[in-house]
């Protein structure tokens, strides 16, 4: 028979994210032990957005397309 699973294991987090949970309530409310504020700037800082990818007004694709040899 497989081992069971124990439920007190954390998962493997980025350092930047150690003592992140969230959880929902019985309204549905999301609790989330960081604020928004701070899983913003994480995204902000590790997650390329696909949307703003082709936009050449924005200060950080040109720098990418500077460093690509302007493709």
């Amino acid at each position: 028979m497989a081992k069971k699973k124990k439920d007190s294991d954390t998962p493997k987090v980025h350092k930047d994210l150690k003592g992140f949970k969230v959880e929902i309530n019985e309204f549905g409310e999301i609790i989330s032990s960081f604020g928004v504020e701070k899983l913003n700037h994480f995204l902000n800082k590790e997650v390329e957005d696909k949307k703003l990818v082709d936009r050449d007004d924005l200060e950080f694709n040109r720098k990418k397309k500077k460093a690509n040899g302007g493709h």
